[in-house]
């Protein structure tokens, strides 16, 4: 079971309730140590005073702020936490706001909220189906390990989820900070009309279980075969980017891709299409084609393989195949 990182109370107007703090997220990427290449000998970090060269204890450690030209201002932990807003053990919410209103550049990390005990479950009960019909997030301060917050408390499935929020000052101006973004109205509008098309011939609703971490995948796969001594097989190097002459023609090339790739997999599911021209479909539709054939382990696979694996499975019964 997980553990709370903070505990304290949830207020809005004069309603409170005593709530625990939990990280909804983890990570779950591959971490590797460091090593000199030839050797077994571990890289580590220490440290150490760029005069003497000796390792410092970290108690004896200040922080330093730099102005610039060697010159620094030195500050005391404890004179941190002298200015610090102080422990916090409550997450006001100062007003509610519509969730689709917080651009999503704001979000920074996600919590759930639960009820500290089982008594309190009623007026925690009472917040989500509130915060849910409204589809309104509170937006509130609270500290939390000597750092301040703005967060926005909303209503998950059965759970209150908090979400950290980025201060304005933290978002950079694109415009300031990119000095290649192009000018307005630099496309043409045919080009945005079938731009439109290819969008909406992709358009799904979210199912968040279709997406994972392949990378992630193929890391493990790489660990694993330099472990058995077997050969690591390259994937594919990524598509050269389109041209812009070629940009309108691409564009149809693959709303036209897309109506294939729709009228296959619909007349598929029928049993009455033959296979389509796999060359000619792009891997997002091979991939849904996989995923409605029940062709196992396509996350991981190349292009090809997709098209190989496709083509096998292109004269087994439907039953089969999903099994």
């Amino acid at each position: 079971m997980a553990r709370a990182i903070w505990s304290g109370a949830l207020n809005f107007g004069l309603v409170t309730v005593p709530v625990e703090l939990y990280s909804a997220t983890e990570d779950h990427t591959i971490h590797f140590r460091q090593f000199q290449r030839g050797t077994s000998d571990r890289i580590r970090y220490r440290r150490v005073n760029e005069r003497t060269g000796e390792e410092v204890p970290y108690e004896d450690i200040v922080k330093g702020y730099d102005l610039g030209g060697d010159e620094y201002v030195l500050v005391e932990p404890d004179e941190l936490d002298q200015i610090a807003p102080g422990r916090s053990r409550t997450i006001d919410i100062d007003a509610f706001v519509d969730l689709d209103e917080i651009d999503p550049i704001y979000f920074q990390k996600t919590y759930w909220l639960a009820p500290a005990k089982e008594e309190f479950g009623r007026a925690y009960s009472l917040l989500i189906e509130a915060m849910g019909k409204t589809n309104r997030a509170g937006l509130a301060r609270f500290v939390m390990r000597g750092k301040e917050y703005i967060a926005a408390v909303r209503s998950g499935d059965g759970v209150l989820v908090l979400n950290t929020l980025l201060f304005p000052e933290d978002i950079r101006e694109p415009k300031k900070e990119i000095s290649k973004l192009p000018a307005p109205g630099d496309v043409k509008p045919k080009e945005v009309d079938m731009a439109v098309s290819l969008i909406e011939s992709m358009a799904e609703d979210w199912k968040p279980d279709d997406y994972h971490d392949t990378y992630t995948q193929r890391v493990k796969k790489l660990i694993e075969d330099k472990r058995a001594g077997r050969t690591v097989t390259p994937e594919e190097a990524p598509p050269e980017a389109t041209k812009v002459v070629d940009l309108f023609e691409a564009l149809s090339r693959s709303v036209e891709s897309r109506k294939k790739g729709g009228s296959a997999t619909r007349s598929a599911k029928k049993g009455k299409a033959k296979q389509p021209d796999l060359s000619e479909l792009s891997k997002a539709d091979l991939d849904k084609m996989a995923r409605e054939a029940g062709i196992k382990g396509r996350s991981k696979m190349t292009r090809a393989q997709l098209e190989k694996a496709l083509a096998d499975a292109s004269g087994a019964p439907a039953r089969k195949r999903a099994s």
